[in-house]
């Protein structure tokens, strides 16, 4: 299925189950199949969207790409479904969606977001700005494979562990989403802080959620969602036992499902 956003992207999506609708908005170098088990598990009691972000998948690439399109991606979705939605966000996926809710007002009815990878540490704005400047470099030069390395390593991806991914199959389709690393960055913003004036902006029901695991490899996590927690107007706040970044999705969806019915 396919959406048409305000500049003329074509906006592919997959939609399943009955009850109102929730959009799930994956994080950097996933597509829509990246939710596809959270989704199967929210489809008996929702009406579920998962879609290719732009310049991913199935979904056109119309250049230049701003955070104000990508929003205008996720408003096409909404109105899809009926001019109202709850919204789920993972890792950057959760910053657009942050964003989104404070751009799109009541047409977002309720928001969850699940480490969204803002950093206000000492030393963090540096470090980001940089990884951008590196990252820029390369995919400047259609070094994609490089870019994507680059990434990884940023995030915490031991050498080990990139080998291993560069092996997988999986591999090949990282690389060709790695022009959209970029719109990753741009959603974070120039410094990677906490936007707490557009977190101040939400008017949904808000849940805001990390996982308990993330506190060693990740330690800004629990400080980022504490404090977007803070700043949205009565959001609820949940610490996910066990589970670190890559969120497993039957332990997250029994969470969802209570927080959006």
């Amino acid at each position: 299925m396919q959406v048409t956003s305000r500049d003329g992207t074509r906006i592919a999506f997959d939609q399943q189950g009955t009850g109102p609708a929730v959009i799930l908005v994956g994080g950097a170098l996933s597509d829509r199949t990246g939710g596809a088990e959270l989704a199967a598990l929210l489809a008996p009691h929702l009406t579920v969207c998962t879609y290719d972000r732009r310049g991913r998948g199935d979904s056109g690439d119309t250049r230049p790409s701003t955070v104000a399109r990508e929003i205008e991606d996720l408003q096409a979705l909404v109105d899809h479904a009926g001019g109202t939605a709850f919204v789920y966000g993972k890792s950057s996926g959760a910053a657009l969606a942050l964003q989104a809710a404070s751009a799109l007002g009541d047409k977002v009815k309720k928001l969850a977001l699940y480490e969204a990878p803002y950093n206000d540490a000492p030393g963090a704005a540096k470090e980001w700005a940089d990884f951008t400047a590196k990252l820029d470099a390369l995919l400047a030069g259609e070094r994609h494979d490089d870019a994507v390395s680059q990434f990884m390593r940023f995030v915490g991806a031991p050498d080990e562990v990139l080998a291993k991914m560069k092996a997988s199959p999986a591999w090949p389709g990282m690389v060709a989403m790695a022009p959209t690393l970029a719109y990753d960055n741009a959603v974070l913003g120039k410094d990677r802080s906490v936007p707490v004036a557009i977190a101040a902006r939400v008017q949904a029901a808000t849940l805001v959620m990390d996982g308990s695991a993330s506190a060693g490899p990740m330690p800004f996590m629990r400080a980022t969602a504490d404090t977007l927690a803070k700043a949205i107007p009565g959001a609820q706040r949940q610490v996910v036992e066990g589970q670190a970044h890559d969120v497993d999705a039957k332990v997250l969806a029994p969470i969802l499902l209570e927080f959006f019915q």
